[in-house]
């Protein structure tokens, strides 16, 4: 007897064959769309660790502003502050206070950079990226120094400025002197009921006795991230620079991407009766007396977006008076009723409005 040997006809296998593609194609799908997920939560994920590292940074120099500042206009030496030295976007010279005046704590450009956006410009000692800027002491008769105070040691060469505390409005914050830390013993008061302040202002050089950092958006011509939206920049951090070749110009750190817009609003108590009475997002106008007086608070207000584009995804929280706007700031008028139609795409992208609030105690 011959066995008959059964198996599997040509039509079986092709239709075997194509359920097999059919499962491998649905599985690869699922596998991409995973994918996906992964790298649109990655890039999320990515753009929160920036905001709170970078905007916090941009917290603590609001909150410092006017820290270690000269008030008496009649002891400040002539000095020169920024040049029109780099591309930032904006017109640094514009921020500049005359030799001759106190400088001011804080001041901000209203509409002044790319998309509407505003211009902040913070002065105090502590506001540049160096060590030494964060340094402080005080200074007593016959050179007496205490030079732990601020929790780190003072190395001896850095550049300083000497700062009389004052006790009238006349005398106030009056600047003593600029010098080398390990050079003071001019500079100590001649009264042994006196103590001075001593600030850290830069390591080698000096070109005014304070510190200054500007913060803008600006799109670079290269190195941009590519998954930012196109028509947003780059928030940056530039502190003016005291020597070197690029001396009064304002070398950038950048401080997060993907940004739209930033707006700057101000609360005023202009009758010192203790309650705010005044929001501007203009101090123009103002004296530096009256910025130290008047100003109880800043806010910044900036527009991002969230990780990357995605193209399922679509956004539709608008807050602003017009089908595609967002407000960026206390209202359309006190900061900017933005438009999202001037950025390519921008329905594809996760648009986000930080916001920080930060009482300039330091000012006055």
């Amino acid at each position: 007897m011959i066995k008959k040997e059964s198996g599997f006809t040509l039509i079986e296998l092709l239709v075997t064959m194509v359920i097999f593609v059919f499962a491998i194609a649905a599985a690869s799908q699922m596998f991409i769309d995973m994918l996906s997920q992964f790298k649109q939560q990655g890039k999320i994920a990515e753009t929160q660790i920036e905001g709170i590292v970078g905007l916090e940074l941009l917290r603590r120099d609001i909150e410092h502003a006017g820290y270690g500042l000269p008030w008496n206009p009649t002891t400040l030496p002539v000095y020169a502050e920024a040049d029109d030295f780099t591309d930032t976007g904006h017109n640094e010279i514009d921020y500049n206070d005359a030799p001759t005046d106190p400088p001011r704590g804080i001041i901000s450009g209203n509409g002044v950079g790319i998309n509407g956006s505003d211009v902040l410009v913070i002065k105090a000692v502590n506001v540049a990226t160096n060590a030494e800027s964060q340094r402080w002491t005080r200074l007593g008769f016959g050179n007496d120094k205490r030079d732990d105070l601020s929790g780190d040691t003072f190395t001896g060469t850095e550049r300083v400025t000497v700062i009389s505390p004052g006790s009238t409005d006349t005398n106030s914050r009056r600047l003593v002197g600029t010098t080398t830390y390990n050079n003071t013993l001019g500079f100590a008061p001649t009264d042994n009921s006196e103590t001075y302040l001593v600030y850290g202002v830069d390591p080698s050089a000096l070109r005014m006795p304070f510190n200054r950092t500007d913060y803008y958006i600006r799109t670079p011509a290269a190195n941009m991230p590519a998954r930012c939206a196109a028509g947003t920049g780059i928030l940056y951090k530039a502190t003016v620079n005291h020597g070197g070749a690029a001396a009064g110009g304002l070398p950038e750190s950048p401080v997060l991407d993907c940004v739209a817009d930033m707006q700057v609003v101000y609360r005023l108590d202009t009758d010192g009766d203790g309650a705010i009475d005044t929001t501007t997002d203009d101090l123009a106008g103002y004296t530096v007396q009256e910025l130290r007086s008047f100003v109880k608070d800043a806010r910044a207000y900036i527009l991002a977006h969230e990780g990357q584009r995605n193209r399922n995804y679509t956004f539709a929280n608008f807050t602003g008076g017009c089908a595609t706007c967002i407000i960026v700031g206390e209202s359309a008028v006190l900061g900017q009723d933005f438009d999202l139609n001037v950025i390519a795409d921008f329905q594809n992208y996760r648009w986000k409005v930080y916001t920080i609030v930060v009482k300039t105690n330091n000012l006055g």
